[in-house]
């Protein structure tokens, strides 16, 4: 896997995701697979000395020389695996003659390439946590804040600004099932030869079956993976269905970044709330004023980017012809790197933007009380018909109220006078509305159902991620 990272990724993502893929990364962990290989050989009677394996255990980390060295070998031999051979055997000669010993370039490139994955999806899992920590906190301290609510983007009976968050952060909660799950079912490649077959460590053991079969468990072990997590067949590379299921999971999260960060500058064109903006940050060269949501915005631009990327690896997993075609190489240095490396942005974005609301709790309220006795007119006819009125009298006295106040927000721009209105309707005389304007009236459960998310979903995550818990800093420019 190329540890190319483009300059779009690299303004976003942070340095440990970027380590993850980057040139060195990868090289070491070649020379940790060639290592562990001549290990298990060894262990299993094939000719290595130790002299051989202290030389590869000497050069487990890559140089800067080392690296020039591959290059060279590189424009020379027009292939980067055996570049790379040669640049270690220039410095470990005595194993020179032992190194990749039995295997196809893919017992480097896809058991990196797994273990990369393995390590990425850890670290987006780590990220979803501090997101969703980050989250919980707020929405415990907004748990009662009373919040209109929205279906069809149009006004809707009211929840509450903790209830609201509490939402969000559940949606990540479900992606973190499916990214932990994911990671953990990860299973290397192993040992496996050019076509899948084994058949050329079959020639090096001398027909011994059980030998080939334990030199790929202990192979395995010695990655640090169960021997039971191993792929049971392969052709020349790891079931690129593998990678399809990723990115799947990468698309799910950024689609519910997505939609987060599309809720909060929702909010934001309301005044209701807004993102971290520091005092010097200018949101509009041309419009001073402007308080820009740009953090979400990049988010939001950074997902449609790992979003896309699915069908790409359904493709690529679609057109691999019979053990194994070169078509896919090329196209996976870009997507899978690139698909991480665009989520980590995406949710180091988001962990900042909730760690750092800015809430505008007047505007909350005079947006729902703007909106209340409208969503309040059932309790009102309720009210009066326990007090002995018509039922279908009183809604054709409240129909019209609302109809008159609407036409007079709509039409003139003055503000809702329906509850005037009904004050001086006959058949609502007795009614106390100003107790029908208590916007608690009108939010269910939604406080305590924040109480049970912190308590059943919320609370397990942090349990489990408590040592990678980290306060909201500032993102990357």
């Amino acid at each position: 896997m190329s540890g190319y990272v483009s300059p779009l990724t690299t303004r976003n993502a942070s340095p440990e995701m970027q380590a993850i893929w980057s040139p060195r990364r990868k090289f070491e962990t070649w020379r940790k697979l060639w290592l562990a290989l001549a290990e298990a050989e060894h262990e299993l009677g094939l000719p290595i000395t130790e002299t051989q394996l202290n030389q590869l255990r000497d050069n487990q980390h890559i140089t800067d020389d080392d690296i020039s060295r591959a290059n060279e070998h590189e424009r020379r031999l027009r292939h980067d695996v055996m570049a790379h051979v040669h640049a270690l055997g220039d410095v470990a000669p005595d194993a020179r003659p032992i190194i990749h010993l039995g295997a196809t370039s893919q017992y480097v490139n896809c058991n990196t390439e797994l273990l990369l994955l393995r390590d990425s999806l850890n670290l987006v899992a780590i990220k979803i946590a501090r997101t969703i920590d980050a989250l919980s906190d707020f929405a415990v301290t907004h748990r009662d804040m009373p919040v209109l609510a929205f279906t069809h983007f149009q006004p809707a009976q009211p929840t509450t600004l903790g209830k609201r968050a509490a939402n969000w952060a559940y949606d990540l909660a479900l992606t973190l099932e499916r990214i932990e799950h994911t990671k953990d079912s990860i299973r290397l490649r192993g040992v496996k030869g050019a076509t899948g077959t084994q058949a050329s460590f079959l020639e090096l053991f001398e027909g011994n079956e059980a030998k080939v079969e334990y030199l790929d468990e202990l192979v395995t072990a010695k990655l640090g993976f169960d021997p039971s997590m191993r792929l049971a067949l392969t052709g020349q590379t790891y079931p690129r269905v593998v990678d399809a299921f990723i990115l799947s999971d990468l698309a799910s999260v950024a689609a519910v970044i997505h939609k987060v960060c599309n809720d909060v500058r929702l909010m934001a064109s309301r005044k209701e709330i807004d993102e971290p903006f520091a005092d010097s940050q200018i949101g509009s060269s041309a419009m001073p004023y402007k308080r820009n949501p740009m953090r979400c915005e990049r988010a939001t631009g950074l997902c449609r980017f790992v979003m896309s990327l699915t069908h790409n690896a359904y493709d690529t997993c679609a057109t691999q012809w019979l053990e194994r075609t070169l078509d896919d190489s090329a196209n996976r240095r870009l997507s899978l790197p690139e698909s991480f490396l665009a989520l980590d942005g995406a949710l180091d974005l988001l962990h900042n933007v909730a760690g750092g609301f800015d809430v505008h709790a007047a505007t909350i309220r005079a947006n729902l009380m703007a909106e209340l006795p409208f969503l309040a007119t059932e309790n009102c006819m309720m009210a009066a018909v326990k007090l002995g009125r018509d039922r279908q009298d009183v809604h054709e006295a409240i129909r019209t109220h609302s109809q008159a106040a609407a036409a007079q927000v709509k039409d003139n721009g003055k503000p809702n006078d329906l509850i005037d209105r009904l004050r001086n309707e006959p058949l609502m005389e007795g009614v106390d509305l100003d107790d029908l304007l208590d916007p608690m009236k009108y939010v269910g459960l939604a406080p305590r159902q924040v109480d049970r998310f912190i308590t059943e979903i919320a609370t397990p995550i942090r349990n489990r991620h408590r040592k990678d818990l980290a306060p909201a800093n500032e993102p990357s420019v």
